[in-house]
């Protein structure tokens, strides 16, 4: 894997010269170690498959997910939502395990004691190079059961068709690599072996592809040049197809790679020689043959109507067919082919409904490729994040340490400041972990001095001795003998190490207290009692993805604790938030663990919060008093009433805050003595100050609550989305991660995503569009906007707005760019940079699309909002250094393409806000010093102040710098 030394990249500092000193005394910096010298390795996609088949006249399902296979045995949850696509849940594999093939089923819907239709559980399969069938856990995100038979290695399977009264169990039908079929039964909520489809051939042929024609017919693609059609009731061999050879100078024998099923009941292979077969399904004669691919086909995919068919293969091509005859059953042709990837295209699925209509497709470049169908040549194609959504990166910006992770490797990296040299950033320790399972989840103090490692088997801790020289800087590993949960899911320190939180598979949410001397060569130990804390009861609506183990829902995606280690919050996929203080002060001369079981003491503590309850309404489960050195947990007061976001979670933060962490923290707990009547005595103290907890929704709402308070932050309220730039409304990938940059007078918030970086400004509010200002200040009773201003922006979007759940609409005037004009100042000949603008756009929307308007529903709500943020602000007139939203938003627009720069923008900084697209994709940031972390270096700016740098490390893995086999190189290349 390609290596490149530290890249230090200034991205302000550069532009000094242009700007007036006037400026420099708003104007934070953030030093960037723009990285690749992590290593990520890539991992192929193998198999994708949609958990619902569409039907006629319905909306597509809110539980619709895609599944999505990896070599390295890891299993993705993406959601589309509407064109929203996040990556939800990822069930995470193990050693030299390989996600080869993907199917759901579903199980008959039935009635409660009420008779209400409760909808059927969905249940999901995989096979792997191995001899069973795997069905996986949906809550947990584990391997529920294994199917069991006597029989070689599962090539490929495929799920029956349901049935039409949906009350007959689906079975599975799997292929091996000696020929064999077996039919699986998923019958009363397992997975068993039924019957011998198929009993192995002479020659032992593989079996590589399987379908189901109906729930009678199954039809079986083999590496011998044949397709089988068998009679699932009886094992009965209806008719033998063969496909023969390519003559002298080819291969003996085809593979016959794939076979789909079209709706008119004919089907169509795809196999080594790039052909492309089409077979009638009533004599299973050979209709068409089309060379479509100069390599072999690997996979395919058809519309619901049976009308086009796509096929991917080695090649990198992606075909799409037609026929002539609407009820199918006419000629075929191959009408286009493209190369939406870099490398070969494994796998396909559709999702082909009344409103979503697209074409997934996935491959050894790691990339999932979304496609429209319907809309196929009028919207544009669209790419999802090829890296996981939560960074696999942690740092301790006290030590100057970056730890990262894959599959069952660990490795710590050092970077140093610019006083210690050019020399670039090292590896200082190494660790792989025995045992077969992925690491889940990783988390590390902020001093650098203990590592925690947690797989779904178990959770280690180790303590990082550092060992400094003139000349070197070793790290040492040890070890610690910790009983903490048998696996975890997520993991997460306080920033002073002291506690450690654990989230099983089974949503429990536990927290451990480490125990640490000042002496670095003491052993750190972990207290071998755990406390239980419980989260607030909620009834979410009933889901198909919910299973024995829980509700899917309810599965917590976000952890984090407050800067000062005092407050402790979660979030789940249903948009809850749950939060828990710490009650007293730390006292070294108490009872290291002081259990207290009586029941009042239990009972009052749990009913702290009134009526809301806990999980379980068993008095017995509810956890024991125990308090670590006179200081324990209890749920926040106000935590039911943080609101319920509308949308799902994909980042959570506390706001650092300078001021409480200059507070001295009293020296125990004085005052508190046992006696008879109450011989566990505690002190009632919770944090005085306010933390500002930040939630940022799937939809990139930006969330700030007083999490004391449990209400939203009066920035929140003063800065609506209505208020938010269009470039940032415009973002299509979902926030992964954040940085603050906080000072006495400034808080500066540094979101980014996989190829977006942006900064809010929130010790300022955001510009208003002027529009809804002045509705509001003519009639402040008006909450509505007009209608004109309604019509003017569906009229702006609908031109743009893409439908299907791919890419944006393909414009439709293609202007060439037959003229640019370069300009020194900003402002100047505005209507022909205009022009320009508007010429590079329609040139650029022919590629990948990158951005999306917000819909017409968003958009009038939005203006609700902004007008009562305009009250709120107390202000009808408000605007930006004498600007409206939409001057400053072209003069951004100007200035971008002035400084040929993708975007950025000095003037933004200026501003509220500023953003920048140049550094893609991003695997993850993490500080490394300056505020908010270790001692940063000064940067002496040119209006004479001296500010302290945010040090930051990005790290990039761009397509380019994978390490991918060698690949199919076509005669015309």
């Amino acid at each position: 894997m390609r290596t490149l030394g530290r890249q230090r990249l200034e991205i302000f500092k550069v532009r000094l010269n242009v700007c007036s000193s006037a400026c420099l005394s708003n104007l934070s910096t953030m030093d960037i170690h723009r990285s690749r010298f992590v290593p990520f390795p890539h991992s192929a996609i193998n198999a994708l498959a949609f958990s619902h088949e569409p039907r006629d006249g319905e909306r597509e399902p809110e539980c619709l997910r895609l599944a999505v296979g990896r070599a390295n045995g890891n299993i993705e949850i993406w959601n589309p939502a509407d064109g929203e696509w996040l990556q939800e849940r990822v069930f995470y594999g193990g050693k030299d395990r390989s996600v080869e093939g993907l199917a759901w089923t579903r199980e008959a819907d039935t009635r409660d004691k009420r008779g209400v239709r409760v909808p059927g559980r969905l249940r999901l399969f995989s096979i792997g190079y191995s001899s069973s069938v795997t069905e996986w856990d949906l809550t947990t995100g584990l391997p529920a059961r294994h199917s069991n038979g006597n029989h070689s290695e599962v090539w490929c399977f495929a799920a029956q068709p349901a049935a039409q009264n949906e009350q007959t169990p689906r079975k599975l039908i799997a292929g091996c690599a000696d020929g064999t079929l077996v039919l699986l039964s998923t019958e009363d909520d397992d997975l068993q072996f039924d019957k011998f489809v198929a009993r192995s051939t002479a020659k032992k042929a593989r079996a590589l592809s399987v379908a189901f024609k109906d729930r009678k017919i199954a039809l079986a693609g083999f590496a011998d040049s044949t397709i089988r059609v068998y009679d699932t009731r009886n094992g009965y061999v209806i008719r033998n197809i063969s496909l023969g050879n390519l003559g002298p100078g080819g291969p003996r024998e085809t593979l016959v790679w794939k076979v789909k099923c079209l709706a008119n009941g004919d089907f169509v292979s795809g196999d080594s020689n790039g052909d492309i077969c089409i077979y009638d399904g009533k004599n299973y004669s050979q209709t068409q043959r089309i060379s479509g691919h100069e390599a072999d086909v690997l996979d395919l995919a058809v519309s619901r109507d049976g009308n086009m068919i796509f096929s991917g293969g080695m090649d990198r091509r992606t075909c799409l067919y037609t026929s002539n005859n609407k009820a199918g059953g006419g000629k075929w042709t191959k009408v286009s082919h493209q190369r939406y990837h870099d490398h070969d295209v494994k796998a396909m699925a559709t999702y082909d409904g009344k409103k979503l209509s697209i074409l997934v497709s996935g491959g050894i470049d790691t990339r999932p490729i979304v496609l429209p169908i319907r809309s196929f040549g009028k919207e544009l194609s669209r790419g999802l994040p090829s890296l996981p959504h939560s960074p696999p990166l942690v740092s301790a910006p006290e030590a100057r340490l970056v730890v990262s992770w894959w599959n069952s490797e660990i490795r710590v990296w050092r970077v140093k400041s610019q006083d210690d040299g050019a020399e670039k950033p090292k590896v200082v320790a190494r660790l792989a972990l025995q045992g077969d399972e992925n690491i889940a989840s990783v988390a590390m103090s902020r001093d650098g001095r203990l590592l925690a490692v947690a797989t779904a088997k178990e959770v280690k801790l180790f303590q990082l001795v550092q060992t400094r020289s003139e000349d070197s800087f070793n790290l040492r590993i040890r070890k610690l003998e910790a009983h903490l949960a048998d696996g975890a899911r997520l993991i997460q320190f306080t920033p002073d190490g002291k506690w450690l939180a654990l989230i099983t598979a089974s949503n429990a949410v536990s927290l451990s207290r480490i125990i640490r001397d000042e002496d670095p060569s003491e052993r750190p130990r972990a207290l071998p009692k755990l406390i239980r804390l419980q989260r607030l009861k909620r009834d979410p609506q009933q889901n198909p993805l919910d299973g024995p183990s829980g509700s899917y829902s309810r599965t917590i995606s976000h952890a984090e604790f407050s800067d000062d280690g005092s407050i402790f919050a979660v979030a789940d996929l249903a948009g809850y938030i749950d939060t828990w203080v710490t009650q007293g002060h730390e006292d070294p001369t108490a009872l290291e663990v002081d259990v207290d079981e009586t029941s009042d003491s239990v009972n009052a503590d749990n009913d702290d919060d009134g009526d809301s309850g806990d999980d379980s309404d068993d008095e017995d489960s509810r956890p024991e008093r125990v308090t670590f050195l006179g200081q324990r947990w209890i749920r926040n007061p106000s935590a039911h009433l943080l609101p319920r976001l509308d949308s799902k979670p994909v980042l959570l933060s506390f706001q650092p805050d300078p001021a409480a962490n200059a507070q001295p923290e009293p020296n125990g707990n004085p005052a508190v003595h046992p006696t008879r009547q109450n011989p566990h005595p505690h002190s009632q103290d919770i944090a005085s100050t306010e933390h500002r907890l930040l939630v940022v929704s799937a939809n990139n709402q930006l969330n700030l609550f007083d999490v004391l308070a449990g209400r939203l932050s009066e920035w929140s309220r003063r800065n609506p989305p209505s208020s938010y730039p269009s470039a940032y409304r415009h973002l299509k990938s979902p926030s992964k991660g954040c940085l603050w940059a906080t000072q006495e007078q400034q808080t500066r918030l540094w979101l980014y995503g996989e190829a977006w970086l942006f900064m809010f400004d929130l010790s300022r509010d955001l510009p208003i569009p002027d529009a809804i200002a002045e509705d509001a200040s003519s009639d402040p009773s008006k909450s509505q906007p007009s209608s004109t201003n309604k019509k003017r922006k569906r009229d702006q979007h609908h031109s743009h707005k893409g439908a299907s759940g791919a890419g944006d609409a393909i414009p439709e005037t293609d202007i060439p760019v037959t003229k640019m004009r370069r300009f020194e100042g900003g402002g100047k000949d505005v209507d022909s940079v205009k022009s320009t603008t508007a010429e590079i756009t329609s040139r650029g929307l022919r590629g990948t699309s990158t951005a999306a308007p917000s819909d017409d529903d968003d958009d009038e709500s939005s203006d609700e909002y902004a007008a009562l943020t305009t009250l709120r602000r107390g202000t009808a007139s408000e605007k930006s250094n004498g600007q409206t939203i939409e001057e400053q938003e072209d003069k951004e627009t100007n200035l971008a393409v002035v400084n040929g720069d993708n975007g950025d923008s000095l003037e933004q900084s200026r501003q509220h806000w500023w953003h920048t697209l140049k550094y893609r994709p991003i695997l993850g940031i993490v500080p490394i010093g300056g505020s908010g972390g270790a001692a940063g270096e000064d940067v002496d700016m040119e209006g004479g102040e001296t500010s302290s740098a945010l040090e930051v490390v990005l790290v990039e893995r761009p397509a380019w710098d994978l390490d991918l086999p060698p690949r199919f190189v076509g005669a015309h290349e």
